[in-house]
């Protein structure tokens, strides 16, 4: 309940001072010139207080940016092992901008005002920072405010509910042709590495990323279920990768020949690390002559593949180990021809056949 206490200065000058008591609550008080401010700052106090943001919005006067930042690191970034090189990089980015802000001062727009001036700079590279750059800084801090709000209580609202993110371009669909990737292969067969030809075509049977391939530990595959299984993937999921024809066949010639005190399917040549084939992939491209195409790629048309082999989205986004469709809609366009004989053949079901 909230008393006003009119009272008078030395100088002859009157204050209203305010006292909240609820039962349960520490008391809160302020004192003002206006009887009506006093008055309108206890029902909205108390309120807040009822409602449980009095106290957040308080916490967030008291803790700046930074601090939630360094918290996040030291807390939440160590249970994050994939890209927490990345997310500690970018968050630091946020520090360096805002780190002297209270939680209560930024706004969106002063969000916003930052998101503008990161999407200007220039990267390492000497490149303007794309758009999906952008997106990724953003989603470290939106991350960083969503534990602050949901499990420290330092504030009641995210502000970056209310920003707006970049228009990240349309994914890329960059498959290799049947030419194409014939003449891929026979390079990487051609390649010094031991290890290039193996990892490409199960690359291109599996549709796994990279470094989940690069990473491969022994104990890893079952060659008497035929799956590789992934513990550590982009999105934290467990995952399976079914081993079929060539890939199979590559992966137990590889498993008779392997060094039996390293643990990597592709190890380096101290084997201590897993191996780094970019420059021989880089060089298998080049030598096939073959224009824009990179590793990732590999992965592009793994999923082309299966698109026109008839794959539903839904199963192209199992292999791939998408949560959601919306990674592979840029499929779809693949499969239109399947699904346009999967609409025939229901019509000449239950209309029969015309003639």
């Amino acid at each position: 309940m909230a008393t006003i206490e009119e009272r008078v200065n030395a100088k002859g000058k009157t204050r209203y001072r305010v006292k909240i008591r609820l039962k349960g609550y520490p008391t809160q008080q302020a004192t003002f010139q206006r009887k009506t401010d006093a008055q309108n700052w206890a029902k909205q106090t108390e309120a807040a207080i009822l409602d449980g943001r009095h106290f957040k919005t308080s916490e967030a006067k008291r803790r700046t940016l930074a601090e939630m930042i360094d918290r996040y690191i030291k807390e939440i970034i160590p249970h994050k092992p994939k890209n927490s090189k990345n997310t500690t990089l970018h968050l630091n980015w946020w520090k360096n901008e805002l780190g002297q802000y209270s939680l209560a001062e930024i706004s969106p727009a002063i969000i916003a005002e930052k998101r503008d001036k990161l999407a200007a700079g220039i990267t390492s590279r000497n490149k303007l920072r794309s758009s999906s750059t952008v997106v990724r800084y953003m989603a470290a801090l939106s991350h960083a405010y969503s534990i602050a709000v949901k499990e420290w209580g330092w504030i009641d609202d995210s502000p970056m509910r209310r920003v707006i993110k970049p228009k990240e371009p349309r994914g890329r669909v960059r498959f290799l042709s049947d030419d194409e990737r014939t003449c891929l292969l026979n390079e990487c067969k051609k390649s010094d590495s031991q290890y290039l030809y193996t990892a490409v075509v199960l690359a291109l049977s599996t549709g796994a990323r990279k470094m989940e391939l690069l990473g491969l530990l022994w104990k890893d595959i079952d060659l008497n279920r035929q799956v590789i299984i992934l513990h550590e993937t982009k999105n934290g999921e467990r995952r399976v990768l079914h081993l079929q024809g060539l890939a199979l066949d590559l992966i137990i010639q590889l498993s008779k020949i392997r060094h039996l005190k390293c643990d990597y399917v592709f190890p380096n040549h101290k084997f201590t690390n897993p191996i780094d084939l970019r420059t021989p992939f880089e060089n298998a491209v080049k030598r096939a002559g073959i224009n824009d195409f990179r590793w990732h790629d590999l992965r592009h048309s793994s999923a082309s593949y299966l698109a026109m082999n008839g794959a539903s989205l839904a199963e192209i986004a199992e292999v791939l180990g998408h949560k959601t469709l919306q990674m592979v809609k840029r499929y779809a366009h693949l499969s239109d021809a399947h699904t346009g004989k999967v609409v025939a053949n229901m019509n000449n079901k239950i209309f029969g056949e015309n003639t």
